[in-house]
């Protein structure tokens, strides 16, 4: 908690204890009785298409189609929204980033419905519609 309202830059440390959490995720997902796909996409949203992701460096279509999803959804949001160690970027400035990693870092199928969904379809994150 102390880590996720930081005001201003997180050190290596703890930018590699942030890194832990898909782990610590899956970790804990696997002990409940729950569809076991459910850890494994939690296990893998932070991996790339290119293989620069964490925590298992896994690439293109190794990765879970649903993981892929989370990826650009998780990622949209996060750069959209103020964080304590940083201020959002908005929307407009998201969708410009996830286009660039397009094929990079994200799925360019799963990028290009994620910009049909906010820009010809008007998808609002919950807080921004209010």
């Amino acid at each position: 908690a102390e880590i996720l309202t930081k005001p201003g830059r997180l050190s290596k440390i703890e930018f590699d204890m942030m890194k832990s959490h898909p782990e610590v995720g899956y970790k804990i997902l696997q002990q409940v009785d729950f569809i076991p796909i459910i850890a494994q996409m939690v296990h893998q949203h932070h991996e790339r298409m290119d293989g620069s992701g964490y925590p298992l460096g896994i690439s293109g279509e190794d990765i879970l189609l649903e993981s892929r999803i989370i990826a650009v959804a998780d990622s949209v949001e996060a750069m959209a929204s103020h964080r304590p160690y940083r201020a959002a970027i908005g929307l407009e400035k998201a969708l410009e980033m996830i286009i660039k990693e397009k094929g990079k870092s994200f799925d360019p199928q799963i990028v290009d419905a994620c910009v049909v969904l906010f820009k010809n379809r008007d998808f609002q994150f919950p807080q921004d519609s209010q």
